[in-house]
């Protein structure tokens, strides 16, 4: 697997499935890419077509192969309620490189479809020293003369 560093656009999101009923909802999201957690932020007053245009970076080691973004909606009174998840599997993104935003299906908790999260991705490969280089090809089919 590959390290280096995910850059992710959060642009916007559309169709969400509101929980307010007397106003209109404030969402925000939380990015997580394994243990690392970052979160928007809050778009107040857009309700279900909210505009963010933000960027994070995470750190990618060994073992990523998803980012989890959750869509919540802020409550002032009362604890925030969940809108929905989607997960974007970054295998395509390490052969591409980068990924133009794109609209990823937004589910809640029980599977069902509720709206669109558009999300833009760029990986940038660790450089990897000469120093490693030569330990792979010692480790791994190549050949090393003898002293």
């Amino acid at each position: 697997m590959p390290r280096g560093t995910l850059e992710v656009l959060l642009v916007s999101a559309k169709g969400l499935e509101s929980n307010d009923i007397l106003s209109n909802m404030d969402p925000y999201v939380i990015i997580t890419c394994r243990t690392q957690e970052q979160k928007s932020s809050v778009a107040s007053g857009q309700g279900t077509e909210p505009n963010w245009n933000e960027n994070f970076v995470f750190s990618i080691s060994d073992g990523v192969s998803e980012l989890n973004i959750k869509i919540m909606d802020k409550d002032t009174f009362t604890s925030d309620d969940f809108v929905g998840e989607a997960s974007i599997p970054l295998e395509p993104l390490f052969m591409e490189g980068s990924i133009p935003p794109t609209a990823y299906n937004v589910v809640s908790s029980d599977q069902t479809y509720c709206g669109e999260i558009r999300v833009g991705l760029t990986f940038t490969p660790e450089e990897t020293s000469y120093a490693d280089r030569d330990f792979e090809a010692e480790n791994f089919g190549g050949w090393k003369e003898s002293g």
